[in-house]
């Protein structure tokens, strides 16, 4: 394998968990981390050192300002974010209206600039919290677009989107990162950013579970 990529590192496990497996099968990585109007800087600086721990060529930290739109508990502090797993039959209040739309889009720029022939992002939708920008069919469509829209696919050298835990739920991403030796300590998943994570919001509910079920203690301190 081997070549660059782009990897989306965000802070939390799953993107911990895709840096690893990128890392594995070669790839020299040229990460990109969002700073994009959060409730907290707690998984940025997360980034920062899951990034320095794999020895990326690049680190690119891009500042946007969702909460400029709002729409989210993530990007509203007006918003509360929601205790406990949210129903399946909606989507939580958590989503940030097309944030993977737009990641992926400054992702590609990168990509083409780099001289990247892969994206990888740590997407999942087994156990997750029903955003739609995280189905397996919106990467497709996302990656016929990308085939498209940029020079490089033009060219005949196109930009691979890679989705490697997607298929996975929790638990498999935890023995994943096991299985590689990734860092969980260096990881954030809290939709709150205080100095121990909440054990309550529907992302913290998810990993406790994934930890849970993989017979693995998680190094994150929680409230409860």
């Amino acid at each position: 394998m081997g070549g660059k990529a782009v990897c989306l590192v965000s802070g939390g496990m799953d993107s911990a968990v895709t840096v690893a497996i990128a890392k594995a099968e070669g790839r020299e990585i040229y990460a990109l981390t969002f700073d994009y109007g959060q409730r907290h800087r707690r998984e940025v600086e997360c980034a920062k050192s899951i990034v320095r721990h794999y020895k990326a060529k690049e680190h690119r930290t891009l500042k946007i300002d969702l909460a400029l739109f709002g729409g989210s508990a993530l990007t509203d502090r007006r918003m509360k974010v929601p205790k406990g797993r949210q129903k399946a039959d909606g989507i939580p209040v958590t989503y940030v209206p097309a944030r993977n739309t737009i990641f992926l889009s400054y992702a590609l720029a990168y990509a083409e600039v780099a001289g990247a022939d892969h994206i990888y992002i740590g997407a999942n939708h087994i156990d997750y919290s029903g955003y739609p920008d995280c189905r397996p069919e919106y990467f497709a469509a996302f990656q016929r677009m990308a085939d498209l829209a940029t020079k490089r696919s033009v060219e005949g050298m196109p930009v691979k989107i890679m989705t490697p835990i997607i298929g996975l739920n929790k638990a498999g991403i935890v023995r994943k990162g096991i299985e590689l030796d990734v860092p969980f300590e260096l990881t954030w998943s809290c939709y709150e950013g205080a100095r121990k994570a909440c054990g309550r919001c529907d992302s913290c509910l998810l990993r406790l579970k994934g930890f849970s079920q993989a017979g693995a203690e998680d190094p994150v301190e929680y409230e409860v």
